[in-house]
This record gives C-alpha cells, structure tokens and sequence, in this order.
C-alpha cells in the first residue's frame, strides 16, 4: 500500500447485478461482511416495511434480479455492503486488518459517505447498515409521495444549472442537486419543473438528459426522508472518524460528530458537492495513491473530468 491512501466510495447508480460476488468467492474478510448484513437485513427490512424481508441481501447483489436491485431501498444497502467488502477484502490481501490499514482520507459520492464514514471509523458496519437502509426506504417513500424527477445537464456549470432552474421553476420545486464533476451537474425537482427544464436546457444549447431515478434526490422534495433520517441518526453512535472524511454538503472535511449527524441530514435536500470535495483532497493530499471501493468505477471516472492528473485504482473485483 502507498503511504498515502485516499478511499472513494461510489453512491446510488452504481449497482450492477454481481456486485461483489468476486470478493466474497476470494475473500473469507468480504463473505464476513455479506453474512452479517445477511444476518440482519431481514428483520431491518421487515421494520420498514421492504416487501423483500425473506431475502438475502447477498443474493440480490450476486444474482438480482436486476428491477429489485435498481430499486432505492434495495440498492442502498446493497451498494453499502459491497463497497465495505470490497475495502475489507483489499486490505486482507495486502496482510492487514481493518485498524492497521493507514487511511489518509475518504469521501463518498451521497450514499457513499456513510460508506467512507464506517472506513473511517465514524460508525459500526451494522449501524450504517441500518442506516442506509432507512435512507433508501426513506428515500423511496418520499419519492413515491410526489411526481418528481431529475435531469442531467451535460456541458453546463453552477452558473447555467441556476439559470435553467430559475426559468423552469416557476411555482414548482426546482434546485441544482448534484455537481459531480465540470460539465456534468444535476438538476431535482417536480416532473412538470423537470419538463420545463429540459426545454430551458435546449434553448440555451446545453444537452438535458432525463434521469431514471424514483424521484427528486438531494432537493427540498426529500424533507419527510430527512426527518426521518435525522431521528435515527440522533440514536447511532457516532465518533470523530480516524482520518480525514469529507462532507458532500460543504465539501469540507467532517469536524465533529454532531457535524457528521447534521450533514447527512442536510444531505438529503442540499445539492452535493462532489467536484469540489475532490479538488480539496487533491490539493491537500499531494501524491495520495486514490482508490475506489467497489461496485463500478463511476467516480474513477469523474475523476478524470475533475483531474486528469490524478489516477484511480478501481476495486469492483479483487
């Protein structure tokens, strides 16, 4: 390992039946991760309500079937539960245990900061378990209670993704969500906002894609999920992380624990501020060796739109 470690951890969208599988067949450290969150899921799911309870949340990772695994309160947890085996089978191959492995920093792409969160010593692997789950269930309620959508802008930057959402606006929600990397932001809000904005988009030349989301992530759309969140929140152990771990909301590192508690509760209906949490770890972590757990290699390659300047090793499979 280099002296130097910088954790990425991917969020919602990266799921792909299979995920993880390659760990657990290689690894005893990344089995014990799916078995716990096996162990649990059931009667967490059953608690909110997830029709899936009787399945095993390893099962949907390795075999699907895809249209439950896609789905928000699935894919959360899910997604949460590969990247952690796949960070605990990386530093078993390298000969450590999960304290000995030196971490400078970590940040997670909106779901994925509770993932670098537990790396980081914040939480237990079963207390963000329960965590995301909530999230995701919370998430995929909230959505459910209003038509409502997200919008990709292609090419645009802050200044253009505001200047959509003031025209599309008008009496409906409409906010930038997501800035992940130059020329690639998200805009959230009520599907007639959305429709509009696709057609304020075309006007100004920039490219709008229709994203295929349950519904309007990281707006105002998402305050019952929020609240939600933040009683759960307020009951979980959390402590000041080992390493650096960065906020998606302020795109700052976290300072103390109740900062923690409150970003992931602003997270939820404030845009994240991927781009710039990238930047930042880049500027103060000069030479960093920058690792992105499993699944997928999304964020390795916003890297490349952010810094082509700074490599990322991918760990979907062992």
């Amino acid at each position: 390992m280099s002296d130097s470690i910088v954790i990425l951890c991917p969020g919602q969208g990266a799921q792909a039946v299979g995920m993880g599988k390659g760990w657990a067949e290689r690894s005893e450290a990344a089995r014990a991760v799916f078995h716990v969150a096996d162990e649990l899921i059931g009667s967490i799911w059953r608690e909110l309500g997830v029709d899936l309870a009787g399945t095993k949340l390893s099962t949907l990772c390795f075999e699907g079937p895809a249209e439950a695994l896609n789905r928000t309160d699935v894919c959360q947890p899910a997604i949460y539960a590969a990247s952690v085996a796949s960070w605990r089978g990386w530093i078993e191959t390298q000969g450590l245990g999960e304290t000995d492995a030196s971490i400078d920093a970590a940040a997670g792409l909106s779901l994925g900061e509770y993932t670098a969160l537990h790396v980081g010593g914040a939480f237990s692997f079963e207390d963000g378990l329960r965590l995301v789950a909530l999230r995701g269930r919370a998430m995929q309620e909230a959505a459910e209670a209003v038509d409502s959508s997200m919008v990709a802008l292609i090419g645009a930057d802050e200044e253009q993704a505001e200047q959509v959402c003031a025209e599309a606006r008008g009496s409906d929600v409409l906010v930038s969500a997501n800035f992940n990397a130059p020329g690639q932001v998200v805009i959230s809000g009520s599907a007639a906002a959305c429709d509009r904005a696709e057609a304020a988009a075309a006007a100004m030349g920039v490219r709008a894609t229709r994203l295929q989301v349950a519904g309007a992530f990281h707006s105002p759309l998402m305050a019952p999920a929020a609240e939600r969140l933040q009683a759960a929140l307020a009951e979980t152990d959390v402590r000041m992380p080992r390493c650096t771990v960065m906020s998606n909301v302020t795109a700052d590192p976290h300072k103390s624990p109740q900062e923690i508690r409150r970003g992931l509760f602003d997270q939820l209906t404030s845009p994240v501020r991927w781009a710039a949490c990238c930047e930042w770890l880049v500027n103060d972590k000069p030479g960093a060796a920058f690792h992105e757990l499993a699944p997928g290699r999304t964020l390795a390659g916003m890297m490349r739109r952010i810094n082509r300047g700074v490599k990322v090793e991918t760990h979907d499979e062992p």
